[in-house]
């Protein structure tokens, strides 16, 4: 009897490992490198500059002559292409920069591992600089929106209107964090996806900041599980989620250009009270809810958005 039960635990053992193994193999994700991946993600009007030793993809639209750039700064994870709806309709008329940050996108990593928002401050500064400009309306999501009102502080000659959108900062307490992020945070689990990706975890994610499930599509969530695929960027974001800190908050008062503030009514990740605390700390500014979007409405609602945009955009001089 004890034979016959040994026999049976050998093969149940090996039905896992075989199991394990497949799941391995069909999870296993190796880093792609920038080259396989531009074809796809930066056709024109996509281009490449060199700032501070780091190989930035950026695009910058519309008519060179416009004196007010707008600036779009994308979140965590993201890139340049969450902004695609905003740009299309504001280009004709607008000149547009948008790039990906340092960690992310077709940018990926730095050389140093610091993404702390002081760097990522002097990074913008310094892409602004290089690309000539001078003044310009700052608009950023969630990473991208804590980047955009701390360079208002240090910086407020640059920045003449600034758009916050589910902006960052606040020491706020998430209703729910995307599954990508949570493994990113937990040292044991984030060793594996340096190798182990499945495609459902950046799909889970993508759903988690969406306020309607089904405007996360196919195509969406491919961009968003190959651009995480990037060389270097799982680490990136290991060691951004290392460095996350509360911002100086308690400055938000000395920021006095005219600023719009969109939420996500749907949002778990900066839940909405967090928009109305930037909106009780910033004098002059407007804040407008979208009751049925989620942490990234200018992406998944370019044309809702866009309308509150061209609202405001009068206060902002050219």
């Amino acid at each position: 009897m004890s034979v016959r039960f040994g026999d049976i635990a050998l093969k149940l053992i090996g039905i896992l490992l075989m199991l394990a193994a497949l799941g391995f193999a069909v999870s296993k994700a190796p880093d792609r490198s920038l080259e396989s991946l531009v074809p796809r993600w930066a056709p024109p009007p996509s281009d490449f500059l060199e700032l501070d030793g780091q190989l930035v993809h950026y695009r910058d639209q519309g008519p060179s002559s416009d004196p007010l750039p707008l600036v779009l700064i994308h979140g965590t994870s993201a890139s340049l292409h969450t902004w695609e709806g905003w740009v299309a309709e504001l280009s004709p008329t607008r000149r547009v920069i948008s790039f990906d940050l340092p960690g992310f996108g077709l940018t990926g990593p730095n050389s140093d591992g610091d993404y702390h928002d002081a760097r990522y401050v002097v990074f913008v500064r310094n892409l602004l600089a290089r690309l000539g400009v001078g003044r310009a309306i700052v608009a950023g999501n969630s990473l991208g929106g804590e980047i955009a009102w701390q360079l208002a502080l240090a910086d407020p000659g640059r920045v003449a209107g600034l758009i916050l959108v589910d902006a960052g900062g606040y020491p706020f307490e998430p209703e729910s964090i995307p599954l990508g992020f949570r493994i990113a945070r937990i040292p044991v689990l984030r060793e594996g996806m340096r190798w182990i990706l499945p495609r459902r975890t950046i799909e889970e994610s993508v759903l988690n900041v969406y306020g309607d499930p089904t405007h996360v599509s196919a195509a969406l969530v491919d961009r968003y599980y190959e651009l995480t695929l990037r060389e270097g960027n799982r680490v990136a974001l290991m060691q951004r989620m290392d460095q996350l800190a509360p911002g100086p908050v308690e400055r938000l008062s000395e920021i006095k250009v005219p600023t719009l503030i969109l939420w996500g009514g749907r949002d778990r990740l900066i839940p909405p009270p967090w928009g109305e605390a930037f909106k009780r700390a910033i004098p002059n500014s407007r804040l407008v809810v979208f009751p049925k979007l989620g942490h990234v409405p200018q992406e998944e609602d370019p044309a809702a958005t866009l309308a509150a945009l061209r609202d405001w955009l009068p206060q902002v001089a050219r």
